[in-house]
């Protein structure tokens, strides 16, 4: 079970426990390098075509469909 459940109340009055956050505290020692992860200009121009049709689109994208254009 989850060690950091935190008590919280439902519109109806009723109370339920959530688990809270579960990150690391403070920054992170290093930003993240996307770039690296991306081997060759072809797949980085294709990851940010990928993302950029996903944001702009006006046709649905995989089971999200943006209810107003970007």
């Amino acid at each position: 079970m989850a060690e950091n459940l935190e008590e919280k109340t439902l519109f109806s009055g009723e109370k339920v426990k959530v688990i809270g956050a579960e990150y690391e505290k403070g920054m992170p020692e290093q930003p993240h390098q996307w770039r690296g992860k991306i081997q060759s200009r072809q797949d980085m121009l294709k990851y940010l075509q990928n993302g950029e049709r996903y944001w702009f689109s006006k046709d649905w994208y995989g089971s999200e469909k943006r209810k107003t254009p970007a």
